[in-house]
């Protein structure tokens, strides 16, 4: 397909675009793609980690490349023959020198997007205070200028909190409302923002593809609502049915000291609460709504703070959430992928490895398998996993409560409590890495297989130790393996086993149950270029 094609549909002519998405495993950009190719344009998805895009249901409607941003060459490649760019690539919640980072980055894609004669970038940042913004605003604001001074014609949409499930910015209210009954709060609760519902972002983000040419320049992209933290902390509470919550702003509460208390209390880690709550010091309010002459608000208008919160519990309670905060990968959590030989080349690999005879079909086995973690537990001691879980959050670590995007499927690049996918083969293998903090790099593999007329399950927990501490952590813990490791094949084996006798299959201690669901996966498309 040529830029700029037209063809002939069901409501006459359209003008079919060639699109680019980088940032296509986080959560805006999870979510644009099918917005984008619901609106009949072309969609080129652009990431480090183009594996991690293959169980997407819009996998096999797009094409996939490999390229870093950081990488002129591979950028370039990735930008050729492309009519609008959006560039969604950020760095909320890197540690040491995220400026330089997101500068270098945007440095390199501007120059290739001016070279590959691009039609148009797209930029979704933050809303800047006019005075004191955040070392992480300020960022955003500098790759902003920097893709305005691309010679490319660029739209640059800036928002302040974004509600829609999944989120950081409703992850952090939802759950601080709904643990805390009473509260004493930093003292930007009182802070006046303006939300904007997810959807509203996605209109704006589509309704940008089609400019013109002259539009060249920042929007401020808001709800109808303005509104300090602690109204959003109480209408959120009404409309979930929550009792009134007593809140005591305390103007002692750093930054620094408010994010470590986020984190603690909510799913959203510390070092990614941290810039969501620097942006919440200062009055991030619209202060025009221009965007309006080129995207018009929809006839209904936009969608108000409650009903967007209705609309995103409404994706949780049926489990229908396409993407989320923890899409992206954890900022310091490592990517290494597993050695595929015990003997590797890298260096020491210690193996703790199981299997046991299962008296249950393959397919019940892999619904327990598919189906652990979040809610349903890990089938060993629960007090074991929950206090791992705490000294990771002590330590600055996601810890467990991220649970699961989806109660019954899973599919690569998922956050899975302190483990993600890093690779699954439906009925057949589940491959986790750990995001927990920790003195090496570490996987967890389940299988299911056939032998012999039975199925068997098998379990192999692989760490590759960083130094003597390294070595000394594997040792320290190896005691506790039988209480976490050793309990595990046999109560996947009955849980799976009980399947057969029962409507959903059993969870371990602590767990609740749930349906299966089956799942699948197609390979990616080739990068054409």
């Amino acid at each position: 397909m040529t830029r700029g094609d037209q063809v002939i549909g069901a409501r006459g002519v359209i003008h079919v675009l060639r699109c680019l998405v980088t940032g296509a495993t986080g959560y805006i950009g999870g979510r644009l793609v099918p917005e984008l190719l619901d609106a009949g344009h072309a969609v080129r998805c652009m990431a480090r980690t183009p594996r991690r895009l293959r169980d997407h249901d819009w996998h096999d409607r797009v094409e996939i490349g490999k390229a870093d941003a950081t990488e002129y060459a591979e950028t370039r490649a990735a930008l050729d023959g492309v009519d609008v760019a959006y560039y969604l690539i950020h760095t909320m919640g890197s540690a040491g020198d995220f400026a330089g980072k997101d500068h270098t980055a945007a440095t390199t894609f501007a120059a290739a997007a001016e070279d590959a004669g691009v039609g148009r970038i797209v930029y979704l940042g933050g809303l800047t205070p006019v005075s004191g913004p955040s070392p992480h605003m300020r960022s955003r604001g500098e790759v902003a200028r920097i893709l305005l001074g691309s010679g490319v014609p660029t739209a640059v949409l800036r928002a302040a909190v974004i509600i829609g499930s999944g989120s950081a910015s409703f992850e952090m209210l939802r759950h601080l409302t709904e643990r805390l009954p009473a509260m004493t709060t930093p003292a930007w609760v009182r802070t006046r923002t303006q939300p904007i519902a997810i959807r509203d972002v996605l209109r704006y983000l589509v309704g940008c593809a089609d400019l013109p040419k002259e539009v060249h320049r920042e929007f401020d992209i808001g709800g109808p609502d303005i509104l300090t933290y602690q109204d959003m902390m109480r209408r959120y509470a009404a409309v979930a049915g929550l009792p009134p919550r007593l809140i005591i702003p305390l103007p002692v509460l750093t930054p620094r000291l408010a994010s470590y208390w986020v984190g603690f209390v909510t799913p959203v880690p510390a070092n990614v609460a941290r810039p969501l709550v620097e942006s919440l010091r200062n009055e991030t309010v619209c202060r025009e709504h221009d965007i309006a002459r080129y995207v018009p608000d929809p006839p209904e208008g936009l969608i108000g703070f409650e009903h967007a919160v209705r609309l995103a519990l409404r994706r949780i309670k049926e489990a229908d959430v396409a993407t989320r905060w923890s899409s992206a990968s954890t900022p310091g959590a490592p990517s290494d992928p597993l050695p595929g030989d015990p003997d590797w080349a890298g260096g020491d690999l210690y193996v703790d490895e199981r299997h046991r005879p299962v008296d249950a079909p393959s397919e019940h086995l892999w619904r327990v398998i598919e189906g652990i973690g979040g809610d349903n537990g890990w089938y060993s001691l629960p007090v074991a996993w929950r206090i791992r879980g705490f000294l990771d959050r002590l330590l600055g670590g996601v810890g467990l409560r991220r649970g699961r995007r989806d109660p019954y499927r899973l599919r690569v690049g998922d956050a899975l409590d302190f483990w993600r996918v890093e690779e699954i083969v439906p009925g057949s293998l589940l491959r986790l890495r750990a995001e927990m903090r920790l003195p090496g790099l570490a996987w967890l593999e389940l299988t299911c297989r056939r032998a012999d007329g039975r199925s068997v399950y098998g379990q192999r927990a692989i760490f590759h130790p960083h130094g003597l501490l390294g070595h000394l952590y594997w040792w320290s813990i190896t005691p506790f393996h039988g209480l976490i490791f050793g309990r595990m094949p046999g109560n996947i084996a009955e849980a799976a086993r009980r399947i057969g006798h029962a409507a959903t299959p059993p969870a371990d201690q602590g767990g609740q149950r749930r349906k299966g669901r089956d799942s699948g996966f197609t390979e990616s498309r080739p990068f054409s270029r």
